[in-house]
């Protein structure tokens, strides 16, 4: 549904996006993470035909962006970063708008309306202004209108910025739900999204691609992936050390010890090896977990600029 190749954007000398590829299917939802200023919104913004790329192509349902671009935008839903409305219009009044440029009318306009307010839960704000609604409803009222005409592809720029917790909760449930049946794409810099409703996720750097992956091929990345920590009495660091399977062995506060993997192949067995050498040795546990990967340690080594990189080894 949604591919682009080797996408560029420059602002005179400076390269925001430095080509990027990538394609999302329907029933899939991609995370779009980096930090500030990687090029998730430039991005973005190329994806939708709200500004031109400095060069590649973006095809949206096999339709270029570029050279054929209103069938392209019919298949668009876009919650832009910081999306505007109309303060003085209801909510109401600005989803049927919304209707009206996307060519719906009569019945089709009327149950369009209805869908969005049921899906957005915006039922008890649909009589107000916009000017008067918190942050967490307008937000809702502007991904309302980029549901509007149940487009097939969905671009969300930062879809939970500003809201609270439970209605963060509701919009990833709703993301994930959409993407069952849509191809969506949402940029994000929260890691807790990428479990909540991502199917994969690629990770943004400077304007290029630097990890893709589902989240638990991200995850495999970290350096904790498949280590062992044990709390145990008698437990000894040297034996441990010994494994087959192990790399390194860290202690820990409170007494217990972290043992590392000697590569990603020795991951699978060392938790098992473990365990042997905790019942060979008679030592008394009190805590043993097989570690995943974390997405943020992941996420800080591949972003972090070469010189805080190099300080930090």
């Amino acid at each position: 549904m949604l591919t682009i190749e080797n996408l560029v954007k420059a602002f005179g000398t400076k390269r925001a996006v430095d080509g990027v590829s990538l394609s999302v299917e329907r029933g899939e939802v991609l995370g779009f993470l980096g930090p500030n200023g990687a090029g998730k919104s430039t991005t973005m913004r190329m994806i939708t035909g709200f500004i031109p790329p400095t060069g590649g192509t973006v095809m949206i349902g096999g339709h270029d962006m570029l050279a054929d671009p209103i069938p392209a935008k019919r298949l668009i839903g876009y919650l832009p970063e910081n999306a505007a409305a109309y303060p003085d219009m209801t909510v109401r009044g600005f989803l049927g708008f919304a209707a009206d440029m996307r060519g719906l009318a009569g019945d089709a306009r009327t149950r369009a309306i209805a869908r969005v307010v049921d899906l957005c839960f915006l039922d008890s704000v649909l009589h107000q202004e916009i000017d008067t609604l918190s942050k967490g409803y307008r937000h809702r009222t502007c991904l309302a209108q980029a549901l509007i005409h149940d487009p097939d592809v969905l671009v969300l720029d930062e879809p939970t910025d500003g809201l609270d917790p439970n209605q963060k909760h509701e919009v990833r449930n709703l993301i994930r739900e959409l993407g069952t049946r849509k191809a969506v794409i949402f940029s994000t810099h929260i890691l807790e999204e990428v479990d909540a409703a991502c199917t994969r996720a690629i990770i943004i750097d400077r304007g290029r691609i630097v990890a893709n992956g589902t989240p638990a091929e991200l995850r495999a990345m970290s350096g904790l992936a498949g280590a062992v920590t044990l709390k145990a009495r008698g437990a000894d660091a040297a034996r441990l050390a010994g494994l087959p399977a192990a790399g390194s062995v860290e202690p820990l506060e409170e007494g217990a010890l972290r043992v590392y993997p000697k590569d990603k192949d020795a991951a699978a067995s060392l938790a098992r090896q473990v365990i042997e050498l905790v019942v060979s040795q008679d030592w008394k546990i009190e805590q043993l977990r097989s570690e995943e990967g974390q997405l943020d340690e992941v996420f800080r080594r591949i972003t972090l600029p070469d010189t805080v990189r190099e300080a930090a080894r």
